[in-house]
């Protein structure tokens, strides 16, 4: 137990806005310990202590979330932006002594500077350094598992970004940027610690989750062995005799009669939504009205799939972002004239529906859309709890993860070897 004296001093050094630091009090389980960070509203928190993890730390900078996180789990440990704490005192907000064995840590550094739909800065964005002051942990506290939660940008960013019209033949032919750069730097430090990695791009419709979302989750492990791949439980079509994925209407319709929170779509836009049956977009408007409802953006490229979507009830959901009505990434409801609300949010990324999200509606549609499916982390979970307890892990050879070829690191890293080579450095 941590005395009261070492904790008053703690949270008088680390106070960190409305919600401050703490310390986990909690005695020690004979569970696998694990430690959180940019740890949002849980979402990856939740389905690693379903697999069997005593998860004592979170580290999480917004105020809504850490109100979200001191709400729901009031004993766990809790710091702020990781750049400001040494290896000692992250041990002593998660209750632990020095030297004391991790089993694993958790965490999805900021996705921002690697995804597609912004500059992708990479390394060089503010928020990629936070990404290098993760690996740092992993090095310095050395836990026997570590995990990497990513957006598939994180694939093919590049160490530094450089515009297309600014660059040289020379810039070309630099590993900095190179596609992949990034994650090749970050695999590098990782080899250097001491850690083995696997990775793959994962669909969380495979593992139950009423959602077609798709992120990169590297496992490393301390022990030299090459991590297999996660063990999915459902598949599109049933493949390898597994339940088929699991639908919206699974999802939200048994809650239908319930209380609903949501925001609201603009009068002008409801009368094309009032058009439109579920399972339909803008491409089922009638053709002389498409252009009018979707002004400028008519001779935009693209499909276009997310202007004027209603959900269909007997699919998996899209996935959720941070805002259900933007108008190109709407997700409406199957037959009402309104967004989903926060409680079909909460139950899309399963969370459970005690779990209280704090702040404002669009605070809390922020951090659901933004949080890990629970299944997923459960899966992530599982993996690790099996090869923890030396236990025989399924395999299941071409499985389509996710519906791109090429992203699971065996391939990746043979077609970066094969750039590489065609550098000529």
């Amino acid at each position: 137990m941590i005395d009261e004296h070492t904790m008053e001093k703690f949270i008088a050094t680390n106070s960190y806005g409305e919600v401050s630091d703490r310390i986990n009090t909690q005695q020690i389980t004979e569970q696998p310990i694990a430690l959180s960070f940019f740890s949002g509203a849980m979402g990856l928190d939740i389905g690693i202590e379903k697999a069997g993890f005593n998860v004592r730390l979170a580290s999480e900078i917004n105020p809504a979330c850490r109100k979200t996180i001191r709400k729901n789990h009031p004993e766990i440990g809790l710091i702020g932006d990781i750049r400001k704490y040494s290896e000692n005192e992250i041990l002593t907000a998660a209750g632990l002594k020095e030297g004391q064995e991790i089993d694993l840590i958790i965490g999805g550094p900021p996705c921002q500077a690697f995804s597609t739909a912004g500059k992708r800065l990479g390394l060089e964005d503010d928020r990629g350094n936070v990404f290098l002051r993760y690996i740092d942990l992993i090095h310095q506290l050395r836990p026997k598992y570590a995990v990497i939660e990513n957006v598939r940008g994180l694939l093919s960013a590049p160490m530094k970004h450089i515009p297309h019209k600014d660059r040289t033949k020379e810039m070309q032919a630099s590993l900095d940027n190179l596609a992949g750069g990034a994650l090749f730097h970050i695999l590098k430090q990782l080899e250097n610690a001491g850690y083995t990695a696997s990775f793959n791009l994962y669909n969380a419709a495979n593992f139950g989750t009423p959602q077609k979302r798709e992120r990169v989750v590297i496992i490393c492990s301390r022990d030299g062995k090459r991590p297999p791949f996660l063990v999915p439980t459902h598949a599109e079509h049933e493949l390898f005799g597994l339940s088929p994925w699991k639908t919206l209407r699974q999802a939200i319709e048994p809650i239908q009669k319930t209380q609903q929170d949501s925001i609201k779509f603009p009068e002008r836009r409801l009368k094309y939504y009032r058009m439109l049956d579920e399972g339909q977009n803008w491409k089922n408007l009638p053709r002389e009205i498409q252009r009018e409802a979707l002004g400028a953006s008519y001779d935009s490229g693209g499909g276009k799939t997310g202007f004027y979507r209603r959900l269909a009830w007997d699919k998996p959901s899209p996935t959720l972002v941070t805002h259900p009505a933007m108008p190109a990434t709407d997700l409406a409801h199957p037959t009402l004239d309104r967004p989903l609300s926060v409680q079909e949010y909460k139950r899309i990324q399963e969370f459970p529906d005690d779990w209280e999200i704090q702040g404002t509606l669009i605070e809390q549609y922020k951090q659901i859309g933004n949080a890990v499916p629970i299944k997923l982390g459960t899966a992530i979970g599982s993996l690790v709890m099996a090869l923890l307890n030396k236990e025989e892990v399924l395999s299941f050879p071409n499985f389509p993860y996710s519906r791109y070829k090429g992203t699971d690191d065996i391939s990746w890293r043979r077609e970066m070897e094969r750039k590489i080579k065609a550098l000529k450095i």
